[in-house]
């Protein structure tokens, strides 16, 4: 048995056991696939695929054990050569952070400037998404953290620890009618088209929820993945916005105006997504303290474990 052999087989399976993507990915052929995992297959003594032809249709019972273990197999060995490069080159290596893009462009920059001048030989990297996609690079282990609100409660793989809560605000042109409301309503929000984050996004649910108590039906006109994208079209009138506290600045959103609106939604809370099984780098622990000062070192360590 081969680490390779277990690549190729969870390589595999990520690709949905398109062998031709994973082949790919893999820079490798795809005959020279499945030739490893057939001699895996004859190893083992058990058939981990179930196949028609050339192609593989879907995975057995015993190759969804295998393949579980394989993962862990794999993640044990990055955790192998991460605890070296930890003893060897402390203040040398790689972080992939993958987070929205409300948390990029508004929250993180602080935290990003304080790291890269703590560990100048780190290379840093950014990945967007949408909470979905950010909470997979983590488990798939193509990023080291994942930032976001929503949906990265519902992997499991993730250890999951709470950063802030934050709320909404409404935002307008200078000479909107909500403005001279002495209370903003979602009464009155409901009567004028609504410009929020698309459904994937940012709290949405929460936004949703907030109408249906009301039995209020909003006319959501245009949802899009980020604020500043938001904010554009409603300098241009074609409706009030939906966004992020921590999105409105008033020094560079001059031509717009904010309410506050957290009286009218639930809270939502920022979460950091680590793999449960992996082993954290002092830098990485580093960068969590900084983005969230309540998670030292011991808490995440202790949460992980």
């Amino acid at each position: 048995m081969k680490l390779q052999q277990l690549r190729y087989l969870c390589e595999v399976a990520n690709q949905g056991l398109n062998l031709s993507k994973a082949a790919k990915n893999l820079h490798t052929s795809q005959p020279g696939i499945s030739k490893q995992i057939q001699l895996l297959e004859d190893e083992l003594g058990v058939e981990i695929f179930v196949r028609n032809g050339k192609r593989v249709t879907k995975i057995t019972p015993p190759g969804q054990i295998m393949l579980e273990i394989a993962e862990r197999i794999l993640s044990e060995t990055k955790n192998l050569k991460r605890v070296g490069q930890e003893f060897t080159n402390k203040n040398i290596g790689a972080l992939t952070i993958a987070t929205t893009h409300t948390q990029a462009r508004y929250v993180l920059p602080p935290t990003i400037r304080r790291f890269t001048a703590r560990y100048p030989k780190v290379n840093l990297s950014l990945r967007q998404g949408n909470p979905t996609q950010i909470s997979e690079l983590v488990t798939s282990g193509e990023a080291d953290i994942a930032i976001a609100t929503e949906a990265i409660e519902l992997f499991h793989e993730l250890v999951m620890l709470p950063c802030y809560q934050w709320n909404r605000c409404i935002i307008t042109p200078p000479d909107h009618p909500l403005l001279k409301l002495s209370k903003l309503t979602l009464e009155a929000i409901a009567r004028y088209p609504i410009i929020t984050y698309d459904f994937a996004f940012t709290g949405r649910s929460k936004i949703n929820q907030a109408f249906e108590a009301k039995e209020l039906a909003p006319i959501v006109v245009l949802t899009a993945i980020d604020a500043d994208v938001i904010k554009t079209y409603v300098e241009l009138g074609l409706g009030i916005g939906i966004v992020a506290q921590m999105a409105f600045d008033p020094k560079r959103d001059k031509h717009l105006r904010s309410m506050d609106a957290s009286h009218l939604f639930e809270p939502s809370t920022t979460r950091i997504g680590i793999s449960r099984n992996s082993y954290l780098r002092s830098y990485e622990l580093d960068f969590i303290e900084m983005f969230a000062p309540h998670l030292d070192p011991a808490t995440v360590k202790k949460a992980m474990h």
